[in-house]
């Protein structure tokens, strides 16, 4: 029974979905610690705007910005394929194993150091790698809550628009339905994550967390534009694996439709 359900071609790609959408999720929440200027990378100067009387707002970055995108996209494509319900499974199964993920960083930071590790002097620039671990690791628990939360509410808003585009648009449009649903969630990843990390847990006024959310939002907003032909390349490998046949069936039974 296991070779069978191994050589089904869309139970294959649905796994290699699954593993591939929480590592990216587990790995967006390891280096989120980091924050980074877009206008450094790039090579140009701070924009500096000035949004709801804060002013001095440039596009200062965590470093998941770089990996969550790609969890948009990876919905997209199981909604497609498989529907909302497999989207909501493979949404719970990350909250569930980053939330694991968590609990044992947090283990790790609890358990003594051994005394040469901590102890010996600076090493690799390093004065205390204790320290430095849990300085990595241990991110706080409202930023912790804040991106959950916001990960798994922005993922049913993804999955609600796209079915509701599409409901309209058919088999047509890709693009609209892709990248319309990916704008919305985005923007209420943005502003849920900032309200309970730092406007709950930090006291941020209501102008600061605004203005920080808009310029999040800026970048997500063009990386989503930018991702659309990746949608595209995406589909066209799939149907390449699985068939026209296969996938004309699995799309229709996404939307609940009788492949009869």
């Amino acid at each position: 029974m296991l070779h069978n359900i191994l050589k089904d071609k869309p139970t294959k790609l649905f796994v290699f979905f699954t593993a591939f959408f929480v590592a990216n999720a587990l790995i967006a929440e390891c280096i989120g610690g980091k924050i980074f200027s877009l206008e450094k990378f790039i090579g140009i100067d701070p924009v500096n705007f000035t949004l709801f009387g804060e002013k001095g707002l440039s596009f200062n970055l965590t470093c998941g910005v770089l990996l969550w995108p790609l969890e948009f996209v990876m919905t997209d494509i199981v909604n497609e394929y498989y529907g909302p319900k497999a989207v909501r499974r493979i949404s719970y199964t990350a909250v569930a194993l980053i939330g694991y993920g968590f609990i044992m960083f947090y283990a790790a930071m609890e358990i003594p150091p051994a005394d040469f590790w901590y102890s010996s002097g600076v090493k690799d620039g390093i004065p205390d790698m204790s320290k430095a671990f849990n300085g990595i690791f241990g991110q706080g628990m409202w930023i912790i809550a804040g991106s959950l939360t916001a990960f798994l509410v922005s993922q049913i808003v993804d999955v609600t628009v796209f079915h509701k585009i599409k409901k309209y648009t058919g088999e047509k449009k890709v693009w609209l339905r892709a990248t319309g649903s990916t704008l919305v969630s985005q923007l209420v990843d943005s502003f849920i994550v900032l309200f309970i990390a730092f406007k709950i847990g930090r006291g941020w006024t209501w102008q600061l967390v605004l203005g920080i959310c808009v310029m999040n939002y800026i970048y997500k907003f063009a990386i989503a534009v930018l991702l659309t032909p990746v949608i595209y390349f995406i589909e066209s490998r799939i149907e390449n694996y699985l068939g026209h046949e296969t996938t004309q069936k699995m799309k229709r039974s996404a939307m609940g439709l009788s492949n009869e």
